[in-house]
């Protein structure tokens, strides 16, 4: 190979206006274009990952960020709510308005809007729970550990997703429930003896509020259920019309 030959670059070549032809290229150069390309190709698959990377994480930063200010903002609102009742409450018994000193049960309207306050009694447990749910999670740990999924083990997610307390912070009684289903398949004496404490331990009965809410309909007089739930929340579709309009408005400012 002369000299001259040896400074021609793979991506110069031998060109003529503007042409590039390969089959001028010696055996050294193609391979020297090849790796070129794939370098490219490569760095261009990096790039496009690291831009949807970044749009994922921003987006998901955003919906995280909105989200824990409206779990805040519904926590502060039952909080507030609690106190609002109790207080109100006791107005009422001072007006008459409750039947006797144990009702727990009433409903409060004003206009187009009801407040239906219901208290029921519902399973609990008692300290002997604390001390099985230690030991549970001693248990899944050590299972977790030995399984060749590790953390990733359905057996060990869904045991530790039950083991979860509610906002009282204590264990919920349905889920313990779904515990003991899953003792046949651990199949193990140190889980099955946890899941016989929770039993014993299951001899508490406590009160359990919940707040409904309902607007009227004042042309139809029919009561809807207002549910400050994010899967109950109704947003009405556009009509084609309706977004044809908005489009054109939004033009023309």
């Amino acid at each position: 190979m002369s000299k001259k030959e040896e400074k021609v670059s793979p991506a110069e070549g031998n060109t003529q206006q503007g042409q590039f032809d390969i089959s001028l290229l010696s055996d050294e150069q193609k391979e020297a274009l090849r790796q070129q390309l794939n370098a490219e190709a490569k760095n261009e698959r990096i790039d496009k990952r690291d831009a949807y990377e970044g749009l994922r994480a921003d987006f998901m930063h955003r919906v995280e960020e909105n989200l824990i200010t409206v779990m805040s903002d519904t926590k502060s609102f039952k909080q507030w709510l609690e106190r609002e009742v109790e207080a109100f409450t006791s107005i009422m018994r001072q007006y008459g308005q409750v039947k006797n000193d144990d009702q727990r049960n009433y409903t409060i309207t004003d206009g187009n809007f009801r407040l239906l306050v219901s208290c029921n009694k519902v399973k609990g447990f008692d300290e002997r729970a604390d001390l099985a749910a230690e030991r549970l999670v001693t248990f899944l740990k050590e299972y977790m550990q030995k399984s060749e999924k590790g953390q990733n083990d359905p057996m060990y997610q869904l045991a530790m997703t039950l083991l979860e307390r509610n906002q009282s912070g204590d264990l919920d009684y349905k889920s313990i429930s779904k515990l003991y289903e899953l003792e046949d398949k651990f199949n193990d004496q140190e889980y099955a003896e946890i899941m016989a404490l929770f039993k014993e331990s299951n001899v508490v009965q406590k009160n359990a509020t919940n707040y409904y809410f309902f607007k009227r309909d004042p042309k139809l007089g029919i009561w809807h259920r207002m549910e400050p739930s994010f899967c109950r929340i109704f947003i009405a579709p556009k009509n084609e019309k309706e977004a044809t309009e908005e489009e054109g408005s939004e033009e023309e400012e």
